[in-house]
């Protein structure tokens, strides 16, 4: 393990892609690395971009690696895309948009699959940003799969947040619907050589004047930008906004900062406790046969799966209830038909 910590720390690409590999295939051993890590993260800029499919976030993403790179900075991706129903990878595997930047070793592109969490950010991915940013990495890009009801997560691991629209696609409803107002940093409205671009912005614009509260208090107002990644134009500008933000977010006052870092912390943390817990409580399950017993009892009729899964888990957690755990509370045949 040591060998492997020493080897991630000197930057090593290979060592790397195979521990993110291994800690999305949640293979053994790789808390252990994992907890080596830790101390040696907290450096790199985290970059959340998330929006609807198809409005160009990778091309947009591929521009910002090029503008960061002529900065001189190192930049790493982590890519989160839907999840194969066969396999369990990553549907569209490494950005082809992103490959021309594939043989420089200062960036380092990763596709990973969502394996179907919600919130867009997997366990893994952040465990990956962690794996990313001891590397080395000075900035570290998560483009998530979508933005929707629930696919907001990025918020929780990135210092800036942006959110990436287009004209014409009743993104305005959308970012209502999807409460992106309360987790957007930054907009962008990308392919803004389309029609509907000044209609788009007004939209934007109009609800995020309208949420005063978070103004008054002289907080961070989410700029929005027309940008043409394709073309590259307005990328310099947009990354002149995330420079912005990020200079705010140093200078704001201590109890600002310490209340964003704890916030993002203990929700981390929360994820972690509860993703353990299903992880053990599971493998014991699996391992003593009970549940398949269980699955059995649900399908000859005996028990319903309400009842089975109450006596599996709280059996495990050893959890007390109103109701006690009956040690056989299966139905018969001929109780159900009375």
């Amino acid at each position: 393990m040591s060998s492997v910590v020493e080897n991630i720390l000197a930057g090593d690409v290979r060592t790397v892609a195979r521990i993110i590999r291994d800690i999305d295939d949640g293979l053994p051993g790789v808390r252990e690395v994992l907890k080596a890590l830790y101390p040696h993260t907290g450096k790199a800029y985290v970059i959340g971009i998330t929006g609807a499919p198809g409005v160009g976030k990778s091309t947009l993403v591929d521009q910002m690696i090029n503008h960061l790179r002529k900065q001189g900075r190192t930049v790493g991706v982590l890519a989160v895309d839907p999840t194969s129903p066969f396999s369990g990878g990553a549907i569209l595997g490494d950005r082809v948009r992103m490959q021309r930047h594939s043989l420089d070793e200062g960036v380092f592109i990763r596709s990973m699959a969502t394996r179907g969490y919600f919130g867009g950010l997997t366990l893994s991915t952040r465990s990956a940003i962690d794996v990313l940013d001891a590397m080395g990495k000075d900035v570290i890009i998560v483009e998530t799969v979508g933005v929707g009801q629930d696919e907001v997560d990025v918020v929780k691991t990135a210092q800036t947040t942006v959110i990436v629209t287009i004209p014409g696609m009743g993104d305005d409803i959308q970012a209502i619907k999807a409460g992106i107002l309360e987790t957007g940093d930054i907009f962008v409205i990308n392919k803004a050589d389309r029609e509907g671009a000044e209609k788009t912005l007004a939209d934007l614009r109009l609800m995020i004047d309208m949420d005063q509260k978070k103004h008054e208090q002289g907080g961070w107002v989410p700029p929005i930008l027309k940008v043409e990644a394709v073309f590259d134009k307005g990328v310099a500008e947009f990354l002149e906004e995330i420079e912005k933000h990020r200079r705010y977010l140093s200078e704001s006052v201590a109890t600002l900062r310490f209340g964003r870092k704890t916030k993002m912390l203990r929700e981390e943390l929360a994820d972690m406790v509860r993703n353990r817990i299903v992880q053990e409580v599971f493998d014991r399950l699996e391992s003593s046969g009970e549940f398949e017993e269980a699955v059995a009892a649900v399908l000859s009729g005996e028990i319903d799966p309400y009842s089975a899964c109450d006596n599996l888990v709280l059996s495990k957690l050893r959890l007390e209830r109103d109701v006690p755990v009956k040690e056989d509370v299966r139905v018969s045949r001929e109780e159900k038909a009375e």
